[in-house]
């Protein structure tokens, strides 16, 4: 469970509180030093580190020939870093974890929501959010690599705020991608109009 206190101060002001917490729960880790290797889609087992610096060693030993995560939002410790040792030793900081891994990841949902064409439904915001997470553990989605690509900018839009965990299942299922013949879409998908010609059915 994320200190309150600690997203106030530390998580990226574009994201609601109860977002970053969901977020964290799904895709980071407890332990701001937890770092996870994985090469060729494996698992390495590393010892578990117990102090920043042993983190950031581990960290600098595996970056660049294994995909290495680090910290409560399992951030992507080698992204932007041409270099293991211009790796600093905020990746295992707390707040400065949280403070790059929300900023990266409200990066990520703007891209997902940007491919949904930024529909203005609250509903399709758990769909995004899945999205978002699933991008974030694979660096992927639709074959852009996320944490590389640009930001398309704006702001995260319809951040719907589960009313409990057990809700937020029906949420997601209830949020299905829009589909051509779903006419409620036709506001948000600003070339449904035309490609839909309703008509013609009933042969009128």
């Amino acid at each position: 469970m994320l200190d309150a206190a600690l997203i106030q101060q530390c998580a990226d002001p574009s994201l609601k509180p109860a977002i970053v917490e969901q977020f964290v729960t799904a895709a980071g880790a407890n332990d701001p030093l937890a770092v996870t290797v994985k090469s060729g889609g494996r698992l390495i087992l590393i010892p578990k580190p117990t102090a920043p610096d042993e983190a950031l060693a581990i960290v600098r030993q595996y970056v660049g020939q294994a995909v290495v995560r680090v910290g409560l939002t399992q951030f992507p410790a080698g992204v932007g870093v041409k270099e293991p040792a211009d790796l600093t030793p905020d990746l295992v900081d707390a707040c400065e974890n949280l403070r790059k891994g929300t900023a990266m990841f409200a990066k990520v949902l703007r891209i997902v929501a940007k491919w949904y064409g930024n529909p203005k439904s609250d509903d399709v915001f758990a769909q995004i959010f899945e999205d978002a997470v699933y991008a974030w553990k694979t660096g992927e989605f639709e074959g852009v690599s996320v944490f590389q690509a640009e930001d398309p900018g704006g702001s995260v839009v319809n951040q719907r705020e589960p009313i409990d965990t057990e809700g937020t299942d029906a949420a997601a299922e209830e949020a299905s991608p829009p589909t051509d013949a779903d006419p409620q879409n036709e506001k948000q998908v600003g070339s449904a109009e035309m490609r839909i010609d309703l008509s013609r059915i009933g042969g009128k």
